[in-house]
């Protein structure tokens, strides 16, 4: 599955890179979300794949600090970038005419200053709210990586204003972003609608379901991970449910994003008859 990830998220990115017709918006918004993902599989699976191989499960302090400031900061880009995919998708099926006029080339590029930007400050506050929490030398916790609310349950340090910023930031981060995602479809349900034709229906909720579907299963399982409420008696459901939003979306987003997509497979010809025309010359 790791392989898998980083070897179709890289293909990617690639292929949006070197392509012209795919330097477009919504490409050029999936290709920041191909690069959050290989971060976001790399800081948490290969600790998983050591600690299966060896059964060694020690990890040091730096390694967690640095696993809770990269999983922050993937995990933030993920959810802003899947926010400036749908309000791609809104502007192309609810203001067609008005698309190449408001998605610029500036205007996506300052969406991803704003993604990356706010993924680092958010990354140096979870690191540094981390680093400051009281531990016992060798302390034991049951997760696969080092997750915030995770640290919060094995410290000695009183938690109660780091739980209060944490929802701020739930809030801030993902629950706006979230609400943003449902308003977006809303209105582009609503476009759809009033389509006449099937065909025209079809065509434009094609041209968003595989953003919808990876909404879908990015949040599902995080809403419930975070909105449940705590108990002893959940924290393999917990290690399940994080595994699932750490490895399973990651992987699935190159086949969502490629399959049936006319635009890839153009792509790769494209790549290929480059390559060919090299090799003859």
């Amino acid at each position: 599955m790791y392989l898998m990830t980083v070897l179709g998220n890289i293909i990617i990115t690639t292929l949006v890179c070197l392509v012209p017709h795919l330097h477009t918006p919504m490409y050029f918004l999936l290709g920041n979300l191909a690069i959050a993902d290989v971060i976001y599989v790399s800081v948490t699976l290969p600790m998983l794949l050591s600690i299966l191989l060896t059964r060694n499960n020690r990890m040091s302090f730096s390694s967690c600090m640095a696993q809770v400031f990269f999983f922050s900061l993937s995990a933030t880009c993920d959810i802003l970038v899947l926010t400036c995919m749908s309000y791609d998708r809104y502007v192309a099926i609810c203001k067609p005419l008005q698309y190449s006029l408001i998605m610029h080339k500036d205007v996506c590029i300052s969406m991803a200053l704003c993604f990356w930007l706010t993924g680092v400050i958010n990354s140096i506050i979870n690191t540094s709210v981390a680093f400051l929490l009281s531990f016992c030398s060798i302390q034991n916790f049951d997760h696969f990586f080092c997750e915030l609310t995770t640290l919060y349950t094995v410290t000695s340090s009183d938690t109660t204003s780091r739980n209060i910023v944490m929802v701020f930031q739930d809030m801030l981060i993902a629950a706006i972003p979230f609400v943003l995602i449902l308003i977006s479809y809303i209105f582009i349900t609503s476009a759809i609608m009033k389509i006449q034709s099937l065909t025209g229906r079809c065509k434009a909720f094609s041209s968003c379901s595989s953003h919808l579907f990876t909404v879908i299963i990015f949040f599902g399982p995080a809403i419930v991970l975070y909105g449940k409420p705590e108990s002893e008696h959940s924290k393999e459901l917990d290690k399940l449910l994080s595994l699932l939003y750490t490895a399973l979306v990651p992987m699935l987003n190159p086949f969502v994003y490629t399959l049936r997509n006319k635009d890839i497979f153009k792509a790769i010809t494209y790549l290929a008859g480059i390559k060919t025309m090299f090799s003859m010359q």
